[in-house]
Parts: C-alpha cells; sequence; structure tokens
C-alpha cells in the first residue's frame, strides 16, 4: 500500500511543479483578461460595445444600429 501514498506524493509535486512553470511563463487569468481588455479598442458610440479594430466597429454598426447614420470615420473602412 505504500506505493499509493507515493503516487499521490508524485502526482502532488508535479502539480506543484507545472504550476510553478506556467505561473512562470505568464499565463495567468488576470494577466490574460488585461491583454484581452487592451486589444479592445473601439467603444461604440451607441451601446458600448467594446470592438479590436474598425472593420469589426463597421460591421456592428450595419447590423446592430441600421437605422442610425454611420459615423465619418467608419464610412471609409
Amino acid at each position: 500500500m505504500a506505493r499509493g501514498q507515493q503516487k499521490l506524493q508524485s502526482q502532488q509535486k508535479a502539480a506543484e511543479k507545472a504550476a510553478k512553470v506556467k505561473k512562470q511563463q505568464g499565463h495567468s487569468a488576470s494577466e490574460q483578461q488585461k491583454a484581452a481588455q487592451k486589444a479592445l479598442q473601439h467603444v461604440c458610440s451607441i451601446c458600448r460595445a467594446q470592438m479590436p479594430d474598425p472593420k469589426t466597429y463597421k460591421q456592428h454598426f450595419q447590423n446592430k444600429h441600421p437605422k442610425l447614420d454611420m459615423p465619418d470615420f467608419l464610412k471609409e473602412v
């Protein structure tokens, strides 16, 4: 039965080592959220939805706000 205890200890040690390596690589949830938030640069002036680029913003505006006038800077995209 001693092998069962050794197996559990080995698994815990491996999990701790993997967590340490993952943390060193910078894959924490908070860092991922910060990076995702940086990518969302454009904000819809009507509904405050966030988009990563002007092309997506234009598509959003055409689909979600078709009756409203499109902003000038989106007409050229």
